[in-house]
């Protein structure tokens, strides 16, 4: 039976053709109003500051007013003590109370980029708004996520926390992400703006030197998809982009965000970003340096207190107008009107406890897993591994609840993890399978003493599983590694279990792609999990068991060596492309160009054949819309979601273009021998460049289009772009 599918739900549809926010409220507007001609400038200032729990935040200042928004106030208890102080402060203001919560309050969902395996932003906008509904029941009402850098260099240990390398793909899950952070309750702030994803050699805080183009082609999008699904707040990188630091960049702050975007929300600082702008060689008086990014566009002062220590000089000495900080303030009263921050009533301590962990929210965490799980190689049908008698589970990393949870944990709590030794004993035990499990070194595998113990329990195994990886304290933030490969002695590990003749099924646990080619070539079937959260090893034992065939897809390239870094399947074309026979052409001479998996590769434990690729139509306008269909077939024996992707060559341009680009993705669910026609659409108007001006422009000519399960698809159709060229100036829809 063949049926057509849509390529985007309803639901989907609307994240990616949504509009510039609202316009104003006036009775909001008129409210602040009201409020700003009351305030004294210590009161406006304190609207412009957010301070930490511990010792840079008193709660009497938070009463007077000096103090309007914290951060890392966690749970209902801390939340409400200090929305009481704010109470009583003579304008009643609330506070917004802002914690780092990127994929999970005490519910930890897998970490982002894991989620972007799934390739599906409704299933990531179902989980952003189940982690703020558990998150806001604690009092926070901010979260400074989510995190929408593109992050093409896996040595660059904050690719955790984004959707991978591909803009179409990240501007998606951006908008999904803001849309269920808000509809959950919380207050969002996408970061960090703008290019924090490329520093230098992939090192955390580092510069980065990009073309004008590449910055609107390829960092850009994200964020204007977050601003657009609406987005209350931006934080500002760190870094400096092309020698300015991005907190100081008011072509940035306000000619890109307000001005070519019409952002309405407020821009606050990262944690301490005014005081280290001496670092970058601004002028160290910090007066001069809270001078420069007010300007610039940072409306908020975060942990450094100088917006609170210095204005009120700078304001008595006219170097900085009371007007501009009204202006400020307007920003900040209006995300906290709009978003109802002063009708929210405080849940009792007892009541937001017990709330935690509901199994809907359980539930969704292993479906999310289920769908980001990724199967990148399966030799001889290794996976699943029903039918054997005795498995052995060797690993630290699969006993070790931190470990699962990745960076940025928030308030997970060790003893609600299901770690994968414990999924995989308990299925194991109802398959009636023998199970084992060997440490064999620990989480770092510094040393080879366990290595003997896990080799004899090996030999006495039918199946080998080796959960290897990276443990959280080298993934995330101010983690960058020269080779991100398997740490410690995790490689000669595996060799040793390799080397029994046994089955081994590796799974990767780790926040980014691992450079692994010797396991690649040798194990049996290779998987990475992420970091799998609290719930997540439920899927992986599924998958491992056969009770569910793996679906997710990498938003990442994996290399084979850290010389390829940094390396994407969307890289410009070259006048001698690669030719294994031909030396003078774009190659390697010690080591294969290619990667060792390609962006979009993942496996099914069942097998997808893909026919009958139709465009209907062959000729349409530069602003137009055509679409593409092809039937999927389940080849196989076993029920399988493919995850069908579309992508895009423009064939003839004035600039030099990617020798391909994502442009349409579908999931299609197929029981075995079934055959479905999957539809995706391509809006032309998306298929176009900017030039060194900001210029957008679709030029008219020859487009081919390929049609497959990664980035490699190879079944292809071809149109014309007929008609003008579409031009539209810097910002312009």
């Amino acid at each position: 039976m063949t049926r057509t599918l849509s390529a985007v739900s309803a639901a989907v549809a609307a994240l990616v053709a949504v509009a510039l926010p609202a316009a104003a409220d006036p009775a909001i507007e008129a409210r602040i109003d009201a409020l700003i001609a009351r305030m004294t400038l210590a009161e406006k200032i304190g609207q412009l500051t957010v301070e930490s729990h511990g010792p840079f935040g008193t709660r009497e200042r938070i009463a007077t007013g000096e103090i309007g928004n914290v951060i890392n106030y966690a749970n209902a208890g801390e939340t409400g003590d200090v929305q009481a102080e704010a109470a009583k402060s003579r304008l009643g203001i609330p506070l917004l109370t802002g914690l780092d919560v990127l994929h999970g309050y005490r519910t930890l969902f897998m970490v982002p980029l894991g989620q972007a395996a799934s390739f599906d932003p409704e299933l990531n906008r179902r989980a952003a708004e189940a982690i703020a509904r558990e998150t806001t029941l604690q009092g926070v009402n901010w979260t400074y996520a989510p995190m929408v850098d593109i992050g093409r260099d896996p040595r660059w240990g904050r690719v955790v926390e984004g959707a991978g390398e591909d803009p179409w793909l990240a501007a998606r899950m951006a908008a999904a992400r803001v849309t269920g952070y808000r509809a959950g309750g919380l207050v969002v702030t996408p970061k960090h703006f703008v290019g924090y994803g490329a520093p230098a050699a992939g090192l955390d805080y580092a510069p980065a030197d990009m073309s004008e183009a590449t910055l609107r082609d390829v960092y850009l999008p994200p964020f204007r998809a977050a601003v657009e699904a609406g987005a209350q707040a931006i934080m500002p990188a760190l870094s400096a982009l092309n020698g300015i630091p991005a907190s100081v960049d008011s072509r940035l702050l306000t000619g890109i965000l307000r001005g070519e975007w019409g952002f309405r929300g407020f821009v606050v600082s990262d944690w301490g970003a005014i005081d280290q702008l001496g670092n970058h060689g601004i002028d160290p008086d910090r007066a001069v340096m809270a001078r420069k990014t007010f300007a610039a566009g940072v409306d908020m002062d975060m942990a450094s207190g100088t917006y609170r220590t210095r204005f009120p000089e700078e304001v008595a000495a006219g170097r900085v107008s009371e007007a501009a900080i009204d202006a400020a303030v307007r920003r900040v009263l209006r995300v906290k009107f709009e978003a109802g921050l002063d009708t929210r009533k405080p849940i009792p301590w007892k009541e937001a406890e017990a709330a935690m962990l509901a199994p809907a929210t359980r539930d969704l965490a292993v479906e999310v897993a289920r769908r980001s799980i990724v199967l990148l190689e399966n030799r001889r049908e290794t996976v699943p591994i029903e039918g054997r008698r005795k498995v052995l589970l060797v690993g630290a990393l699969a006993d070790i609840a931190r470990e699962h949870v990745g960076p940025h944990a928030a308030q997970y709590r060790e003893q609600d993890v299901v770690t994968i030794r414990r999924a995989l004993a308990e299925r194991a035990a109802r398959a009636g399978i023998a199970f084992d499990f060997q440490a064999g070194c620990d989480a770092f595998c510094t040393d080879e003493r366990g290595f003997g113990a896990a080799v004899k329990a090996a030999r006495a195994a039918d199946v080998i599983v080796a959960v290897l990886g990276e443990p959280g304290d080298i993934a995330g933030e101010a983690a960058s590694r020269a080779d991100p490969n398997l740490p410690g002695r995790q490689q000669a590990l595996l060799e040793r279990l390799v080397a029994t003749g046994k089955p081994v099924v590796l799974v990767v646990m780790a926040g980014r792609p691992l450079i692994v080619p010797w396991a690649a070539e040798h194990v049996s079937a290779l998987l990475t999990t992420w970091y799998p959260g609290t719930y997540g090893s439920r899927a992986l034992a599924e998958i491992l068991f056969g009770d569910t065939a793996p679906s997710g897809r990498l938003p990442m390239t994996w290399p084979r060596h850290p010389g390829q870094i940094p390396i994407t399947y969307d890289r410009l074309r070259s006048g001698r492309p690669a030719e294994r026979d031909q030396k003078f052409t774009s190659k390697y001479v010690d080591v294969d160009w290619k990667p060792q998996f390609a962006f979009g590769h993942g496996l099914s434990t069942t097998r997808f054949a893909y026919d009958g690729l139709r465009l209907d139509r062959t000729e349409v306008a530069t602003d137009g819309r055509l679409t593409a269909t092809v039937t999927v077939t389940n080849a196989g024996r076993r029920a399988g979601r493919e995850v069908v992707q579309l992508y895009v060559r423009d064939v003839q341009s004035s600039r030099v273009r990617p020798d391909r680009q994502l442009k349409g993705v579908a999931s299609v669910d197929l029981a075995p021998g079934e055959a479905k026609t999957v539809s995706i659409p391509i809006d032309v108007a998306d298929l176009g460049f900017h030039d060194e001006t900001g210029t957008y422009r679709v030029e008219a000519g020859r487009f081919e289009v390929f049609v497959g399960g990664s980035s490699e698809a190879t079944l292809s159709a071809a149109f014309t772009a007929t008609g003008p060229d579409l031009v539209r100036p810097p910002g312009g829809r």
